[in-house]
């Protein structure tokens, strides 16, 4: 045994870790083979396994900085530290870092049994850094992993494993595997299919998508409307609003979500009419109503707008909180105006929900962050609301118009105001200095 492996024996005996891996980095491995340092003898056989043991100690005692050193030593000991590094990440109960560590030390190893490991690893792992770090493992191999995994695709009891793992990688070379199991029998092999094919523009994928649209399995279904609301810029060419409206009518609760969102990215009049014949259903569940409340905001034309001035009055209290959410964040300027418009025609309405605190607080920071002047009196009115929360609210929103401090400032001395009035700005000019 060379002396430098000697020392390096008698520092892990000692637990010296760092010391330990000054000694291994010196030792004449891979590219060092050729090293003529007088203190290192060549390595037979016997020598890489005892350093290989050593290296394997650090990996599992040392610190982080020290792990990460001896990562780069792994890969000059060539296939033998496979099997062992395996069974590091396998093993439950070993210290996740240094699990995570041998998964990083895997990828460098262009290996059948690695990209196995790998694979099965992204199916059973509950940790997300592992998994993470499996995903990006896999990537690094590249060409060869895809074709190790597309084999294994030809195998149904390993499909599912393989396609999971293509769906990580995210190159173009995945394309052709996946395009492969897009009608396979299993839902979760077809589903991860899709969803990883939505990821490119290539020409082959929208008709896979388009078809998917009528899946049996509703998250086939949910992954393909994903799919083709990310592609505005064939919107026109495949017709995707009536491709994607019968979807918002979808037995299956995601699906009919995703088909809304994907309507709304089109901001489209079109797509807005869509949503809103679905919001203003009597059959439409208050939480979908709500998911579709937020695609039409997000469309933000002036039709869009009037479909939830339409809708304001008829829908439920919890929708009424969310469209009042949703109109407080326009942001088009010319669109502000009508929505603060809007709440303030709901706002001075007899409607039941006007009265309630959480609307009348959801009023005022719609107000807040449209910052439109015409809100003021209604926002100086609710100064006088019995309720300290909404007092409140209307204070913070008020402190969003340059001018309402000199307003509150006059208003204060003005002798005809109500007791409630005059105590809320009182309350609001003290706040103000907060």
């Amino acid at each position: 045994m060379s002396e430098l492996l000697e020392q390096a024996t008698a520092a892990a005996n000692q637990g010296n870790w760092s010391l330990l891996n000054q000694c291994l980095q010196r030792l004449p491995l891979g590219t060092n083979a050729t090293n003529t340092d007088a203190e290192s003898a060549p390595l037979n056989e016997t020598d890489l396994e005892q350093v290989l043991n050593l290296a394997l100690e650090v990996l599992d005692a040392g610190d982080f900085r020290e792990r990460w050193e001896v990562a780069k030593l792994f890969p000059k000991l060539g296939e033998r530290a496979i099997a062992p590094l395996i069974e590091i990440l396998e093993d439950d109960e070993a210290q996740m870092e240094a699990r995570w560590f041998a998964g990083r030390i895997l990828a460098d190893f262009n290996h059948p049994t690695v990209i196995l490991t790998l694979v099965n690893l992204l199916k059973t792992a509950d940790d997300e850094d592992l998994v993470a770090m499996a995903a990006s493992a896999l990537s690094s191999l590249g060409n060869s992993a895809v074709g190790a995994l597309g084999d294994l695709l030809l195998n149904p009891e390993t499909r599912l494993w393989a396609t999971t793992a293509l769906s990580q990688i995210r190159r173009p070379e995945i394309i052709e595997p996946l395009l492969s199991v897009v009608h396979d029998s299993q839902v979760a092999v077809r589903s991860t299919a899709i969803e990883a094919l939505s990821s490119f523009h290539d020409s082959r994928i929208p008709p896979i998508l388009l078809e998917a649209l009528k899946d049996d399995a509703a998250v086939v279904r949910k992954e393909a409307v994903t799919g083709l609301g990310l592609r505005s810029d064939l919107w026109a060419e495949l017709d995707l609003l009536n491709r994607l409206q019968p979807l918002l009518y979808d037995f299956n609760r995601d699906v009919c979500q995703q088909a809304a969102l994907a309507l709304g990215r089109s901001r489209t009049d079109e797509a807005a009419e869509a949503i809103f014949k679905v919001i203003q259903s009597p059959a439409t569940p208050i939480p979908l109503q709500i998911d579709f409340i937020r695609a039409l905001g997000w469309i933000e034309t002036s039709k869009a707008l009037d479909y939830l001035q339409q809708a304001l009055p008829n829908v439920s209290m919890e929708a009424v909180h969310e469209m009042i959410t949703v109109l407080g964040r326009i942001e088009q300027p010319g669109l502000k105006i009508r929505a603060a418009q809007i709440l303030l025609d709901f706002f001075y309405s007899e409607h039941p929900a006007a009265q309630s605190i959480p609307v009348r607080q959801a009023l005022t920071q719609a107000w807040g962050h449209l910052g439109e002047h015409s809100t003021m009196d209604a926002l100086l009115e609710l100064l006088a609301d019995p309720t300290d929360s909404v007092r409140l609210h209307a204070i913070a929103a008020l402190k969003n118009f340059p001018t309402a401090h000199q307003q509150l400032e006059q208003l204060a001395i003005d002798e005809n105001l109500t007791p409630n009035l005059k105590q809320g700005i009182a309350i609001a000019l003290a706040e103000w200095q907060v």
